[in-house]
């Protein structure tokens, strides 16, 4: 690599934070255990534009793992899905990570989520449904960056991060300065101004591994945990610290034109199956779900004309929302969430979603992925 294309990595750290479960987690490795390292966040973290999946940040920063403490059994649990956002992490962060007993943990969403209020309550759900999990598992929150402007949802997320003593690294520190500059060329290391290539996600990936290295040097220090017992209080209103999904594997909604989709898809395990399907106008499905925000996800696709549904709450008007199955972006079908209402009793609503427009000959049908409530 060319001296040019190095990194600040140092200047990433934005935030040491409390190192104390990140000492116990390399203990643990240290002491021949097994030791569960994994990620979540969206595209960047699934690995999306590396060449491979072994050449994406998140298996890089794993590897550095399996180097430094070959003694140890390690698992590798990368939960990036790209186009979503910290709201549906939290929504999915049991059955996609946290199942697994984690040890480590990066979440990266502060490229996909947007630099206001709303996000930092879902950022704060999701920090909080994993700090609190059983195990206690190190979070380490990673900051990246658009390189066309600079801009991500850092200064939101790092209030958290700093709230509840973790450690945040920032590509926009480490690595956007050198870009805007012209020292660091744009098409080096980004082909879309967003998403890495090889070189992008090695140099997150050397952002992550220099503070690390920096944690193992000084891992016989002793250092008091930030919390005992109880999680701090939460800076926001905090109702996406228990989010709960809907699919057709867990609720039982009624259907009147809607259908299962029964099929299975591993390669898109996380998007687009255990939903329902429907394409005639009026086709309606029913739920009824808990919770003072509800959530609906379906996909946004490409291929046009798709159907248009509408989600009407509690079956009034005013409460209804409509969900446009077009999409107008070029790059692929999107899992797509809309909140369709926000401050509700907390108590069970109504959810009907029907199908209200369509074309005499769809492109796709409409596919509703789950309902979320959070509370």
């Amino acid at each position: 690599m060319k001296e040019s294309e190095g990194i600040m990595a140092g200047n990433g750290v934005v935030s040491r934070g409390n190192l104390h479960c990140l000492k116990k987690a390399m203990k643990r490795a240290q002491s021949g255990k097994k030791l569960t390292i994994g990620f979540i966040g969206g595209s960047i973290t699934q690995g999306s534009l590396s060449s491979t999946p072994l050449t994406c940040y998140a298996y890089l920063v794993y590897n550095w793992w399996r180097k430094k403490f070959p003694e140890a059994e390690h698992l590798y649990v990368n939960a990036g899905v790209g186009g979503t956002t910290s709201q549906f992490g939290a929504a999915r962060a049991e059955e996609d990570l946290l199942c697994h007993k984690p040890d480590f943990v990066i979440v990266e969403f502060s490229v996909n989520d947007e630099n206001n209020g709303h996000f930092a309550e879902t950022y704060e759900g999701l920090v909080r449904k994993i700090y609190g999990s059983d195990g206690e598992p190190a979070l380490l929150l990673l900051h990246n960056v658009r390189y066309d402007n600079g801009e991500n949802a850092q200064k939101e997320h790092e209030k958290i991060g700093k709230a509840y003593g973790l450690p945040c690294i920032s590509m926009k520190e480490a690595l956007y300065g050198k870009v805007a500059s012209g020292e660091i060329p744009v098409r080096s290391i980004t082909p879309d101004d967003l998403h890495p290539n090889d070189l992008g996600h090695e140099l997150v990936a050397r952002a992550v591994i220099e503070f690390l290295e920096g944690v193992y040097e000084c891992r016989s220090e002793e250092e008091p945990p930030f919390y005992k017992g109880k999680l701090p209080e939460p800076l926001t209103r905090n109702r996406y610290g228990h989010s709960v999904r809907y699919r057709n594997d867990n609720c039982s909604p009624e259907c009147d034109g809607f259908t299962k989709d029964s099929k299975k898809n591993e390669k898109n395990s996380h998007i687009f199956q255990k939903g329902w399907i429907a394409s005639g106008i009026n086709d309606k499905i029913v739920f009824e779900i808990e919770g003072t925000i509800i959530a609906v996800q379906y996909r946004k696709s490409i291929r046009k004309p798709a159907p248009v549904a509408r989600v009407i709450i509690d079956g009034k008007e005013e409460r209804s929302f409509l969900l446009d199955g077009n999409f107008d972006e070029d790059w692929g079908d999107c899992l797509y969430i809309d909140t369709v209402a926000e401050n509700l009793e907390n108590t069970v609503h109504t959810v009907e979603i029907t199908i209200v427009e369509n074309s005499k000959n769809p492109a796709v049908p409409f596919y509703l992925v789950s309902v979320i409530g959070s509370r």
